[in-house]
């Protein structure tokens, strides 16, 4: 998000729930978050995509809670009005096609009228159907699940991407000439997609909270989350959405303090760090191996500096709203080994990973007649998870190369640590000795992980490759 977008949305934020405080504070965020992805989704060279993209967003969502929702929760009257609602302020959105005044709220000019008809008569038809046709067997959790994993493939995959770019094209009849990979971003779909498959496979295990379609849109797209997270639990957002605030004035100074430093960690430290940080350009032109360890260095804090920022301008709007959204760093650069650092880096996507990925694949290995050995079984889990970290990044080379690099390393400390921590504590037995071990730690931490933004901050690993070398003087 750029400055004037966070400054409007703390503004608003602020404004409503210092005139408001409780009254219609749902309806806000609701209406808010559905407003606010038409107006951060960037312009697209693939005419209304930009438009369509955000309706695309909504049609999933809806469909998404329409399947996990009990039968009582899904029948109840107020989520026909709840619908009703959303699809006015998208056709009041669309609408701004004739008011060129008004467009400030989309990328560009809103696509004709009709064709946002008939997706949201496609849509009403389809939830008519289902609701006919089926109580929801476990069926159809699993159809959703595979959609939702497939359409994150086709948006990640730089050839599959490519494709999606051309069909777009072809269907606006646009010119294939320029297409790219490129040319199809769909803002926030990442985090949508990790929060509608948390809720499917949530359901799936019987864990899944009743809420009406309205608070499901809310937590799926909350504007303050929407594209940087932290990567929320339904069960966890909706006692704070529901509950009734009885004490705005002491959030008021913590959230404000918050989006401050926010802003300062943005804006100053990682825009500034931004001018000489490792790139794709200066990765060929530096050839001094002093002056390649400080592009290296200055990435690795532009990157945490950039992230954590967003993350606390994140968290303080939604405080100003009365959610406390889930912390997502805790100085990570700080921690003496590799597992401790990815428990404080991002660690919503790391608990994420852990609940629905290594903790039930780790359970399914255990549970067979044979079970691997634990040294083979903790070198496939964690290698596998780091994977798909690398790959929720995106589907390339490099992501490919930092997910084995964090995979690997995280098995070699587990073996390293299993191997020394008897010996370690003999040794250390005074403060300095303990003080020695906890510094070489993260020193040795810290380089690992940066010579890891290496693949991450490339796109080539020949590239990425030629600049490790040059930081070891080759």
């Amino acid at each position: 998000m750029a400055l004037e977008n966070i400054l409007i949305l703390a503004a608003a934020s602020l404004l409503w729930a210092t005139i408001f405080r409780n009254y219609g504070r749902t309806w806000f965020m609701l209406i808010a978050s559905v407003i606010v992805i038409f107006w951060l989704q960037p312009a697209l060279p693939i005419r209304g995509a930009d438009f369509f993209a955000p309706v695309a967003t909504l049609v999933l969502v809806v469909l998404t809670w329409f399947i996990t929702a009990d039968d009582e929760t899904r029948k109840q009257r107020k989520n026909g009005i709840i619908l009703a609602i959303v699809a006015g302020v998208v056709l009041l959105l669309n609408l701004t096609r004739f008011i060129p005044q008004l467009q400030f709220f989309t990328a560009s000019r809103p696509p004709q009228l009709e064709t946002t008809l008939l997706i949201f008569l496609i849509t009403g038809l389809t939830l008519l159907a289902l609701s006919r046709l089926t109580r929801f067997s476990a069926s159809f959790l699993t159809v959703g699940l595979v959609l939702t994993i497939g359409l994150f493939l086709l948006i990640k995959i730089p050839a599959l991407s490519l494709w999606l770019a051309s069909f777009l094209r072809t269907l606006s009849g646009q010119s294939l000439t320029n297409v790219s990979a490129n040319d199809f971003r769909w803002l926030g779909f990442s985090y949508v997609a990790f929060r509608l498959i948390h809720t499917i496979r949530d359901k799936q295990s019987g864990r899944f909270p009743s809420v009406d379609v309205g608070e499901f849109i809310t937590y799926v797209i909350f504007f303050p989350a929407f594209t940087a997270g932290p990567i929320d639990r339904l069960e966890r957002f909706i006692k704070d959405f529901r509950a009734s605030r009885s004490d705005f004035q002491s959030d008021l100074f913590p959230a404000g303090q918050r989006l401050l430093l926010g802003l300062f960690k943005k804006f100053v430290i990682a825009d500034a760090l931004a001018l000489i940080a490792l790139n794709d350009t200066n990765a060929t032109q530096v050839t001094s191996t002093v002056w390649m360890w400080v592009i290296v260095y200055a990435y690795a804090f532009q990157i945490y500096f950039d992230f954590s920022g967003y993350t606390d301008i994140a968290l303080s709007i939604a405080q100003l709203l009365g959610i406390k959204l889930p912390e997502n760093f805790a100085s990570p650069y700080l921690k003496p080994n590799l597992t401790q650092f990815w428990n404080n880096w991002h660690m919503t996507l790391t608990q994420w990973f852990r609940a629905y990925f290594f903790n039930p694949i780790t359970r399914w290995l255990r549970s067979w007649q044979k079970p691997m050995s634990i040294p083979m079984m903790i070198l496939l889990t964690q290698v596998a998870t780091m994977l798909l970290i690398g790959f929720w990044h995106g589907v390339t080379w490099n992501f490919t190369l930092w997910g084995l690099w964090h995979g690997l390393g995280l098995f070699i400390h587990n073996r390293w640590n299993d191997a020394t921590k008897a010996k370690a504590a003999a040794w250390a037995t005074t403060p300095t000795k303990q003080a020695f071990l906890n510094v070489s730690g993260i020193l040795l931490t810290f380089h690992f992980v940066t010579i890891g933004w290496v693949f991450f901050a490339l796109s080539s690993p020949l590239t990425s490759w030629q600049v490790i070398l040059k930081l070891f003087g080759a």
